[in-house]
């Protein structure tokens, strides 16, 4: 078996101004020398300079819009690509992320990469734009297969903030955790050949010692059943950054160098 790429994703909460923290994320992200990754929460024009000064051997696409919060795709050179900017998955709110799709060519195959930052909370309002958010995922992974030849054909990927936190109702019996929405999530990709892939750790946010929250499993890979991955401890994705760290001190300390997220990587073999 042969790599075929390489993926980072991370959401790195706010990303702007100070130039100590975007020097640190943007060589955190470097260390981990990926083919493609995309970096969420992207804010201002101060990052342009150290992402080109800091990573030479990458090209660089953002979303842009009325929103105030993009979404970064950096490829390395010699990775031929196509970048799209996929606007149906704002769902009709001016102020969500538009998606970012990047098809890589490589070896004859087409690897369709979309990155998401799906809209949060734990309302309804919440919940129901994230459930269209993913339909609309399956729907282009129906589009997708078509023109790969039929279903089940393409080499399809959805990953990135995702977002999955339930929905807190009144009556509380009404009440839907994270864990039942991660499974209508399954049941739906399932329907298109997908699946959500397994992660070496448990929890990908957090907000460090003190906060009235509990570290949550938020960020995700969805990927075609066919797609094959490097085993990180018998787990398809590598959560890395404050995760990895042994004590909540010093986790905390992580995520207020770094970010609240931790850093997804995984690797497509043939």
């Amino acid at each position: 078996m042969a790599r075929v790429l390489s993926l980072a994703s991370w959401n790195v909460e706010h990303f702007k101004n100070d130039l100590s923290r975007v020097t640190r994320v943007v060589d955190f992200v470097n260390d981990q020398r990926p083919d493609v990754f995309a970096l969420y929460e992207v804010e201002g024009k101060e990052v342009f300079g150290t992402l080109v000064q800091r990573m030479p051997g990458y090209s660089f696409h953002i979303t842009e819009g009325p929103q105030t919060q993009e979404i970064l795709v950096g490829a390395k050179r010699g990775v031929t690509a196509f970048f799209t900017q996929k606007a149906e998955f704002k769902t009709g709110n001016s102020y969500l992320r538009p998606g970012a799709l990047l098809t890589v060519h490589k070896d004859g195959e087409n690897y369709s990469l979309l990155f998401l930052h799906t809209k949060s909370g734990s309302k309804p309002v919440g919940l129901g734009i994230r459930d269209e958010m993913f339909q609309r995922a399956v729907k282009f992974k129906r589009k997708l297969d078509r023109i790969a030849g039929g279903a089940g054909e393409a080499n399809f990927i959805f990953i990135g903030d995702l977002n999955v936190m339930g929905m807190k109702y009144f009556p509380r019996a009404k009440n839907i955790g994270p864990d039942a929405e991660i499974r209508k999530l399954k049941r739906d990709v399932g329907k298109v050949q997908m699946r959500v892939l397994e992660k070496s750790e448990p929890h990908t946010w957090w907000n460090g010692p003190g906060s009235r929250y509990p570290k949550s499993d938020l960020d995700h890979v969805v990927a075609s059943n066919q797609l094959t991955f490097k085993k990180f401890g018998g787990k398809d994705v590598d959560v890395r950054g404050w995760p990895k760290e042994q004590t909540e001190a010093r986790q905390g300390q992580w995520i207020n160098r770094y970010s609240d997220h931790g850093l997804l990587y995984l690797e497509i073999f043939d």
